[in-house]
């Protein structure tokens, strides 16, 4: 899909791999909103690329609804939609200080999976009612963030874990629903990005979980994140699939 003039959406989209994302679709010719609960970040990368920035908490029904309607208003109906929102926090099931609090495990699905759900919903609603983009019939993209641990989840990250393999276990269905109006809709799963999440651990942290990735031994860059985003755009073959993107790291 050629995204010239065509309304983007990108969540969590203040920094890491959605910071690099919106500046990647702008640099496409997109028109691109960048929400993220990070309202002075979310404007701040906004400015950079021309786009829209929105405060938006994605698992909010009403949040999310007023920022795809500002977002249609600003740039028209968003063809493409970049879910990277989402959180990570570590605790064990039954800790030093007995179970985990269910309202902690509540918090990381509401964001992760059903915030990634939410804003799916909204965006696929406009790009089934707007007309094709190209000689295919393609209407739109969504791109949802899932991870590693979907398959491979550490102690202590048994909430992370669950709501990523729920955003992919929600992309097949969905996938097959919007076929018939030509959106596609995929999953990235990226194993260890350089994004603030990671890079705030101490050093000694840091290099040992880089040492684990087969090759290249690094953290993935945000920027190679968005250049797969850019490559499932050009690539209309790509639909109903889960791609990592992990250096061949299988997490212990």
């Amino acid at each position: 899909m050629d995204v010239k003039g065509l309304g983007a959406i990108v969540t969590g989209g203040s920094s890491g791999m959605g910071a690099a994302t919106a500046r990647a679709l702008a640099a496409a010719g997109a028109k691109v909103a960048v929400l993220d609960i990070n309202e002075e970040g979310a404007k701040k990368v906004a400015e950079e690329i021309g786009g829209l920035g929105l405060a938006c908490d994605v698992s909010s029904a009403e949040q999310a609804e007023a920022a795809v309607i500002a977002a249609r208003e600003k740039h028209g109906p968003a063809r493409v939609l970049v879910n990277c929102a989402g959180i990570a926090p570590a605790a064990r099931i039954v800790g030093r200080n007995g179970p985990m609090d269910l309202a902690d495990f509540q918090k990381v699905i509401s964001i992760n999976l059903v915030g990634s759900f939410n804003m799916m919903r909204l965006a696929a609603a406009d790009m089934i009612a707007a007309d094709p983009v190209n000689e295919d019939g393609e209407r739109g993209l969504i791109i949802s963030t899932a991870s590693v641990a979907a398959h491979e989840g550490q102690l202590g990250q048994a909430a992370y874990a669950a709501s990523k393999a729920g955003v992919i276990g929600m992309m097949l269905p969905a996938a097959r629903e919007f076929a018939k109006f030509g959106v596609r809709v995929l999953t990235i799963a990226p194993g260890l990005i350089a994004t603030p999440m990671l890079l705030n651990m101490p050093q000694e942290v840091q290099d040992n979980l880089a040492s684990q990735v087969p090759f290249p031994k690094r953290f993935g860059h945000p920027e190679e994140y968005s250049t797969l985003v850019m490559h499932i755009l050009a690539n209309t073959m790509l639909n109903a699939d889960t791609i990592r993107l992990d250096g061949g790291m299988r997490m212990q």
